[in-house]
């Protein structure tokens, strides 16, 4: 797949990289249709935040649910989707209070993942 390639600072650039697939059976994976810039991405495009050169970028997405995991079932192949910025497992102490965006265990040892953001665990990105 194409994605959005951080080089450093003020650098991105378009690259093949490997097609995403389910590692978990808690994941899904979405044909992203459409996606945007988000203005917390200026951070990491300008060098304002620690994010890894060759890393992918991208949050904020929609899409087609093309594959679910196992231990999915709250959406099915062929939903059409809005992926938010942060990423919550929806069984956690937080997701449960409706605090996804402090879920426990999506990005372990800290409160919080984002897709392909700094600082919010290792998620690549949906660019």
């Amino acid at each position: 797949m194409k994605a959005i390639v951080y080089n450093g600072p003020r650098d991105v650039s378009v690259q093949d990289v490997p097609d995403a697939k389910i590692e978990k059976p808690t994941d899904v994976l979405v044909r992203v249709t459409a996606k945007n810039i988000c203005g917390s991405d200026l951070h990491t495009y300008e060098g304002r935040a620690s994010f890894e050169t060759g890393r992918v970028f991208g949050h904020e997405n929609l899409g087609e649910v093309i594959e679910v995991g196992s231990g999915v079932d709250r959406v099915k192949v062929g939903d059409r989707v809005c992926l938010p910025f942060n990423i919550g497992c929806g069984f956690c102490e937080n997701c449960k209070k409706g605090l996804t965006g402090f879920c426990l265990t999506a990005n372990p040892g800290s409160a919080g993942a984002a897709y392909g953001f700094a600082d919010m665990g290792p998620i690549r990105g949906a660019g």
